[in-house]
This record gives structure tokens, sequence and C-alpha cells, in this order.
């Protein structure tokens, strides 16, 4: 390659650390230092986990619309979710009202959680006419089971029995498309309680607590609708809010599970970009054996090899593992770090390393510009 060229940046975020907006925005700093010459393009993503609306805004094409709902514990949080300009979709993310970060980790209560400010956000994209809606699931603080996403869109249950004849007509009308990149059963050992219930801040009993709470929960509602979701890949996701809607699928026009980096690669015209792109920039938090089963990074690395656009990854931390899964389609690995560290140590160093990143890879790619330059002659 000789002369300018035009490159795409498409990282999810750091998490824990950066938004993939500010990943974004730091690598291309960084190459610009490096190569003012190239033409730098942005397009931050997310896996449909907590940041990735911020990703979709970005994009533009997008107006947030502010709601006072319910958080995880009941007290009014201030949350937003994303109209298009047409006035057709919706972009809502279940992190904004029911996500853990809305919880100090000294008051985390996995037992008392709730998505209800999730169904009322689902509820006023469907109030503005919204057809087509997008819920990413990631990052909750929640494992009630989409319970309390089913009562805001109208359900009534008193834990014994379940009353589906309220539920919200107009879901009729709605295509819904939840970003999962899980596959978790509702129940059992890598059920939601057991798989994502520690982290929440459940206590060994307490999951156990949890998952037989789930499990009279799915009782109920498998009987109220005759359809058994509880073992359905997704189903444990955000802590059984994918059972929930599953279980109520024929009330909607469509509801699917897909891959989160998909739908956000979508919402963000991130193939058009790449299609005008010379390289690719992508990254996460951690390169490691986890990249192999879908993370974001090899969902770009897959889409720039089938495009024929040369791939570069770049991670908090890198491991073998994480190197050998991104080689296999032909993208190349870079660690942000510059000398040991702790994980606190890195994250807590903020833009500067993916900076200096950014701008070692583009004296790297200028060197093989170089080269190539003096082959040619």
């Amino acid at each position: 390659m000789t002369g300018a060229l035009t490159v795409l940046f498409a990282p999810d975020s750091f998490k824990g650390s950066l938004t993939s907006v500010q990943v974004t925005r730091a690598l291309a700093d960084g190459w610009a230092r490096a190569s003012p010459d190239d033409v730098l393009d942005h397009a931050p993503l997310g896996d449909g986990g907590e940041g990735s609306i911020h990703a979709i805004a970005f994009a533009g094409g997008w107006e947030w619309v502010q709601a006072m709902v319910p958080g995880p514990l009941g007290p009014n949080v201030n949350a937003g979710w994303l109209r298009s300009e047409d006035g057709r979709r919706a972009f809502v993310e279940l992190a904004e009202a029911s996500g853990l970060s809305r919880v100090e980790a000294g008051s985390r209560d996995p037992m008392r959680a709730s998505t209800r400010g999730t169904g009322e956000l689902l509820e006023k994209a469907i109030d503005a006419g919204i057809g087509r809606i997008i819920l990413g699931i990631g990052g909750s603080a929640t494992t009630d089971g989409g319970l309390g996403i089913l009562q805001a869109l109208g359900a009534l249950d008193d834990g014994t029995d379940l009353d589906l004849s309220g539920l919200d007509p107009r879901l009729g009308n709605v295509d819904l498309e939840i970003a999962c990149d899980v596959s978790n059963p509702l129940l059992g050992p890598t059920g939601a309680a057991a798989t994502y219930g520690p982290q929440k801040g459940a206590s060994a009993v307490q999951v156990t607590e949890l998952d037989d709470r789930l499990g009279r929960w799915a009782d109920r509602l498998e009987r109220a609708t005759g359809r058994r979701e509880r073992d359905t890949p997704g189903a444990g996701a955000a802590g059984g809010t994918g059972f929930g809607l599953l279980a109520i699928a024929d009330r909607f026009r469509s509801l699917v599970l897909r891959p989160g980096v998909e739908l956000v690669m979508e919402a963000t015209g991130f193939d058009e970009k790449l299609a005008r792109a010379d390289i690719a920039v992508t990254g996460e938090g951690r390169i490691d054996e986890q990249t192999a089963f879908g993370k974001t990074a090899l969902g770009v690395a897959r889409r720039a090899a089938d495009a024929g656009v040369a791939c570069i990854a770049v991670g908090g931390g890198v491991t073998p593992d994480g190197i050998a899964a991104l080689a296999a389609v032909g993208c190349v690995a870079v660690p942000v770090t510059e000398r040991p560290q702790s994980v606190e140590e890195a994250m807590a160093a903020g833009t500067h390393p993916v900076e200096r990143c950014g701008e070692r890879i583009a004296r790297l790619v200028d060197l093989g510009r170089l080269l190539g330059a003096s082959s040619e002659s």
C-alpha cells in the first residue's frame, strides 16, 4: 500500500475503563500524529451490552429520548433510549435503567433487583409509535427472569398466579431484536443465577434461592403461554431476561435473539464504512480465549477478511489464545500495555496508552508502505 490510506477505527469498549467512543478517538488521535495525511473514519462498536447505546448514537441518525423510570432497586433514574430520525426504530439498552452500574458495589441486592425500568422504556418506545426495537440486554443487575419487563408491559403476577391478559396489545405491531451474546439456559449450573449471580452480589445461598425462584417463575410463565423456553440458548441472558421475552414471543409481530455485535454493526452502518477502508482497527479490553466465541474484535476481523480489508486488533490485555483466534481470520493482535502492570493500573491509565498504541501501529504501517515502495522501485 502506498499513498494516503483510509483507516476505519471500530473497537468495542474497554469495559470498566473506556467507552468504545473514547477508544476510537484515542486510537485515531495517535494515528493522526504519525500519519496526518491518512483519512480516518470512526465506527465505535459494542456487543449489545452496556455502552453500546453510545456507540450507536455516535454514528448519527439517532436522537436521545430521556425518561424517568425505576432503577434496578426501585428509586427512579434518568435513563435514555434512542429513536431513529425517521421515527421507525429504537435502541433500548437494559443497562440504562436496570444495569449493574446503577447500583453501588456495597448496595447490590440481587434478590430485589428488577427489570421494571427497562420494560417502561420499551413501553415509551411503543408509545412513540416505534415498529422495530433493538434491545441490548448486557450488563444487568437483575436475576428476575424478565418479570419486571413483563409487568411493565401489563402482566400481573402475585407469585402464584400469572395473568397475561393485560399485556399491551400493541406488541403485535413490534419487531423486537434482542442483542444476546451468550447461550446459557435459564436454570442449573450454567444458568442465569449460577453463572452471573455472583458478579451481581449473590452469595452461594442466594444463587440457590435465585435459581429456585427462576424455576417457579418458569413454571408459571410457561404454563400461561404454552411455550417451553427455559432451555433455549440465551434464555439465561441478563438474569433470565432472554427467557421472559422468549416466552411471550408470539405476542410480538416478530422476536429474535441475535449476536449483539451484528445488530450494533447494522445500526451504525459499519459495512458501508468498511467498504471505503484500506485498514480496519478494532479492539477490546482483553483479547483472550473468549475472543474465539464471537466477541466484537472477532466479528470485525471476520467482516474485514470477507471484504478484503487488512485488520489490526488492539487489546488492553492480549493472550496467546486471543492472538491465535484472530490470526485464524488474518487479523494481527497488538497489546496496548507498554510495561508489566496490574489490571487496575492499566484501567486507571486512561486514554494516553491507547493513543500511543495508535501511533505505534501507524508507524509500523508506514514502515510497510516504505518497504513496499522500495521493492517496487
